[in-house]
């Protein structure tokens, strides 16, 4: 009995599974592992030109990091870090509503998108790198728990010249470990977040000291909310 040979069209149909499939394996190998494996290094921390020697990075285990690190880093960049699925296309909308108005093009970038371009691409914008973040987002979301996502971003997180992690930072700026920094403390810390070169938690300027008290007003209702439960 002879076997029917297949079609041109399925013949294609094989071939471009063939090509799908060997560009999503690798990528899905970059972030499958970080489910259980904590990171070592990321692209960032592989681009800093601060001069520090190395970077400061100490990796936490979520248990370590406590509450107030990721209440206020979630109140200050994604408050629907646990309901969206990685972006949110509100902010994304209201964003390019303000720019065809006339505003400048401000970020609506959640924290599976910080993370994505945090670990694997480069700082700046573009829209090729923005097409590459958003692929590898879709990859966290599906791949890991939002716990996780939010842990791994808590330890990258450039926070300073050369100073990348909430761990790294609450040593540099507080002398004490993560778990024991209190609200306001944390609150600064991610006042500097929209750009850790130009503002600084160790010489807070009037700006950041206004993002911290709202960012420690929005912890104070997340916290009323039971947000952590969330997760």
């Amino acid at each position: 009995m002879h076997r029917r040979k297949a079609g041109p069209l399925r013949r294609l149909a094989q071939a471009t599974g063939i090509v799908v499939l060997g560009s999503l394996l690798p990528s899905v190998l970059l972030v499958l592992p970080l489910r259980w494996l904590d990171p070592p290094v990321s692209a960032f921390m592989l681009q800093d030109d601060s001069g520090r020697v190395p970077v400061a990075y100490e990796w936490h285990d979520w248990a370590d990091l406590g509450d107030a690190a990721a209440l206020a880093v979630v109140a200050a960049e994604d408050q629907k870090f646990a309901q969206h699925a990685g972006f949110d296309f509100a902010s994304i909308q209201a964003s390019v509503m303000e720019y065809r108005e006339g505003g400048s093009l401000r970020g609506a970038s959640t924290i599976t998108q910080q993370l994505a371009k945090n670990l694997w691409l480069w700082p700046g914008r573009s829209f090729a790198r923005k097409g590459i973040e958003a692929w590898f987002a879709v990859l966290l979301e599906a791949l890991l728990p939002k716990r996780r996502i939010l842990e791994i971003y808590l330890n990258v997180v450039e926070l300073g010249p050369g100073i990348y992690g909430v761990p790294a930072a609450s040593r540099a700026y507080f002398a004490k470990p993560p778990a024991a920094l209190s609200d306001a403390e944390a609150a600064l810390l991610a006042a500097v977040l929209p750009n850790p070169i130009a503002l600084h938690a160790d010489d807070p300027s009037d700006y950041v000291r206004g993002r911290q008290q709202w960012i420690y007003r929005q912890m104070q209702r997340l916290r009323r909310e039971g947000w952590l439960t969330l997760l």
